[in-house]
C-alpha cells in the first residue's frame, strides 16, 4: 500500500486541486467483515467491463431510436469498434484495468505512473477530457498536476473503482487520497472529484453488505458524502431544455431530482429522460442513481436499466454494472454476460479483464491475508 496523503496535502498546498473540503477526505473505511468473499470484488470489476459492453454498440442513441433499431436489449450486440467481436467494451473497460494493471506493478496508486499508462496506447472512444490530458501531459510535457482539465464529465467516475483495492486487507484513510488523485489526473473540477470519492466510499459499503439496501439508502448516502466533499460554492447548470432551471453544487442537484423521482416512483426511462443521461455529470449521476435506488436489488434488471433507458448507455451501465456487482457478487451477475465477455483491454486478445482479476486476487488479497 502506498500513502498519499501527504502528495495530497501537496497539492492543496500548492493549490493545484480543485477540493473544496478537504478535511472530509479524514476518515478511515472500516474493516471489510470476517467473512468477506472477494468474489464481491470480482463482480464490482467484471459488472463495470459487462455494463460497458453492452451499451458499446448503441453508444449516444437516445432511448427511442435504440429501442426502434434493437428492441430492449438484453444481451451483447456486435461492438463495431476495433477493440473487437461481440462482447467488447471501450474506454470505460480499457482504463479501468489499465488502472489495475499499473496498481499491480507499483503496488499501489502512482499518479505519473498512471498517467503514463494512459498516453502509451490508443483508447478506444477517448473523452474530450482524457484526449486534453494526453495532449498536455504527453505532448506538451507538463506535470501530472496542472494535465487535467476542469471538467465535469464522466470519463474519471466510470474507472474510479480500482483505487479501493489495495486496501481491501488495510483500510486507509489514503484510499479516499487516492480517489481525488485519480480524478484530479485528468478531471481537475471539484464537483467530479467530490463524485468520485463519495462513489468509491459507496463501493466500499456495498463490498459489506450482505443484503440489498433500502432504495433511498443509495441517494442519501452518496449525495451526503459528496456534498461535505464538494462544499456548497460551486455554480454548475443545467442547460437541458426539458429540464428545470438549476446552478449550484452537483452533488445537491443529484439529491434534489433524484428524490423528487424517487418520491414520484417514476420509470427509470422517464426520469433519465427528464434531466438527460449523457456524459455530463448533472445528467450521468442522476441517472446512475436513481437506477441503482429503483433496481438495485436486482443486478440484471439494474443493467438492463442502464443500456436501454439513457443516453450514454455504455458509461452508465458500466458504472451501475461497478454497483451491483459490488453488491451482489460475481455470482449474482447472469452467467450467460459473463461467459460472453470478450474482457479485451488491448486490441487483438481476449479475457484480459479476468486474468487481471485472478491477479488481483493473488496480490492484493490473498498475499496478504494472515495464515
Amino acid at each position: 500500500m502506498i500513502d498519499n496523503r501527504e502528495l495530497l496535502q501537496e497539492c492543496i498546498d500548492h493549490g493545484v486541486i480543485r477540493l473544496a473540503r478537504p478535511e472530509t477526505l479524514q476518515r478511515t473505511p472500516p474493516p471489510l467483515p470476517p467473512d468477506f468473499d472477494f468474489q464481491k470484488v470480482e463482480g464490482m470489476l467484471i459488472g463495470l467491463a459487462i455494463g460497458d459492453a453492452l451499451g458499446t454498440p448503441t453508444e449516444g442513441m437516445t432511448p427511442a431510436r435504440r429501442q426502434s433499431l434493437y428492441g430492449e436489449i438484453r444481451d451483447f450486440l456486435p461492438s463495431g469498434h476495433p477493440m473487437g467481436p461481440v462482447g467488447s467494451g471501450t474506454d470505460d473497460t480499457q482504463l479501468s484495468f489499465w488502472t489495475i494493471e499499473q496498481l499491480l506493478e507499483d503496488g499501489g496508486l502512482v499518479p505519473a505512473r498512471l498517467g503514463q499508462r494512459f498516453c502509451a496506447e490508443p483508447i478506444v472512444g477517448i473523452g474530450n477530457a482524457v484526449s486534453q490530458f494526453v495532449r498536455r501531459f504527453r505532448d506538451q510535457k507538463l506535470p501530472w498536476q496542472l494535465s487535467g482539465t476542469d471538467s465535469l464529465g464522466n470519463g474519471a467516475l466510470m474507472r474510479i473503482a480500482p483505487v479501493l483495492i489495495p486496501y481491501l486487507q488495510s483500510p486507509h484513510d489514503s484510499m479516499y487520497a487516492d480517489a481525488a488523485l485519480n480524478t484530479m489526473l485528468t478531471h481537475n473540477a471539484f464537483g467530479n472529484i467530490a463524485a468520485c470519492v463519495a462513489f468509491v466510499d459507496l463501493l466500499w459499503r456495498l463490498l459489506a453488505m450482505r443484503d440489498s439496501p433500502e432504495p433511498a439508502w443509495w441517494i442519501d448516502t452518496f449525495c451526503s458524502y459528496a456534498e461535505d466533499i464538494e462544499g456548497d460554492e460551486t455554480r454548475y447548470k443545467v442547460t437541458r431544455r426539458e429540464a428545470s432551471p438549476y446552478e449550484g453544487p452537483l452533488a445537491s442537484y443529484t439529491s434534489q431530482v433524484c428524490r423528487a423521482a424517487y418520491e414520484e416512483r417514476r420509470p427509470a426511462l422517464d426520469a433519465c429522460e427528464a434531466w438527460g443521461s449523457g456524459a455530463y455529470l448533472m445528467e450521468t449521476l442522476p441517472s446512475v442513481l436513481y437506477i441503482l435506488a429503483m433496481h438495485g436489488h436486482d443486478p440484471e434488471t439494474a443493467i438492463v436499466r442502464a443500456v436501454n433507458d439513457t443516453k450514454d448507455n455504455d458509461t452508465i451501465a458500466a458504472i451501475v454494472g461497478c454497483a451491483v456487482g459490488a453488491l451482489h457478487g460475481l455470482a449474482g451477475l447472469p452467467e450467460r454476460w459473463v461467459r460472453n465477455l470478450s474482457g479485451r483491454i488491448h486490441a487483438g486478445g481476449d479475457a484480459e479483464v479476468f486474468r487481471l482479476v485472478f491477479r488481483t486476487k493473488q496480490v492484493f488479497w490473498l498475499k496478504h491475508r494472515p495464515r
